[in-house]
């Protein structure tokens, strides 16, 4: 069986996390704190949403409108 593009792009992945953690000694703090660094150096804009959590989108109570049909009809 002849690996298809998934396959080599998830190897791909799964090989580059390897290097990751064997650069931090799979310490996931430290993990983390550097990819803080890279971010707030990079002067990239960040999405920080507004609440705490996603919970209000599920409730519907955003101003976002959905795309999908209101299931009441």
């Amino acid at each position: 069986m002849t690996p298809n593009k998934t396959d080599t792009t998830i190897d791909e992945i799964h090989k580059v996390r390897c290097e990751i953690s064997e650069r931090f000694d799979g310490d996931v703090f430290a993990i983390a704190a550097d990819a803080a660094r890279r971010q707030a150096a990079s002067d990239r804009p960040v999405w920080n949403p507004t609440t705490a959590s996603g919970a209000d989108l599920l409730k519907g109570s955003s101003d976002i409108k959905s795309p999908l049909p209101d299931a009441a009809g």
